[in-house]
């Protein structure tokens, strides 16, 4: 096995030890995980840049014969910005210990209550089927060109269809505003009672 494909090997398991531990929910776990990803990546920039040659000296060597900075410059940005990723992590699993006596992160509240209503097929009580509108795609030829460019109400006909659907169009939206209305009023009236002490 020739050195450049042992560093290979090395690289692929260290970004797949990395990537195994960055998906877990330990953060002391997802720290490790982040520097062996890291050391993978910075071995895979070594082994891209090519065979090591000469320092990158002018009048040190030829130039054919230096070895390229670049990838070297890389890898030690990518050490520095890993030092702070790493520190940050730290304090994390350090203060969730604190706080809680683990570091494992744990589910948000609001994600576990949208995950209980979509597995009872419910909706949030802020939703309002109404305000759905069919994709233009799915509308008449008709229903399309008023989409596009819409006449003025006065210019329609009043018998059309579209002065019609118009009309319906607007009572539907009349009929949106008024009960986002009552919503809100509904809302600032328990407020004011939670306010006060009383009950709803």
């Amino acid at each position: 096995m020739s050195p450049a494909l042992a560093l290979v090997a090395v690289v692929f398991v260290l970004v797949a030890t990395g990537v195994y531990l960055v998906l877990e929910r330990s953060l002391t776990r997802v720290l490790v995980g982040v520097i062996l990803l890291s050391n993978g990546i910075n071995v895979l920039f070594l082994v891209a840049s090519g065979r090591a040659g000469a320092p990158a000296l002018v009048g040190s060597a030829p130039a054919g014969e230096m070895s390229d900075p670049l990838p070297q410059a890389m890898v030690l940005t990518a050490i520095v910005i890993t030092l702070g990723l790493t520190a940050f992590l730290l304090a994390m699993a350090y203060r969730s210990w604190q706080l809680h006596g683990h570091d494992e992160v744990q589910d948000d509240v609001e994600d576990r209550q949208i995950r209980s209503r979509a597995g009872r097929d419910e909706t949030s009580g802020s939703y309002d089927p109404d305000d759905e509108e069919t994709p233009v795609e799915e509308r008449s030829e008709d229903a399309r060109r008023a989409h596009a460019s819409p006449a003025p109400a006065d210019a329609r006909p009043a018998g059309s269809a579209d002065a019609r659907s118009a009309g319906s169009a607007d009572a539907r939206s009349a009929g949106r505003a008024e009960r986002r209305e009552q919503r809100g009023t509904a809302r600032s009236a328990e407020r004011r009672a939670r306010g006060r002490g009383e009950r709803p």
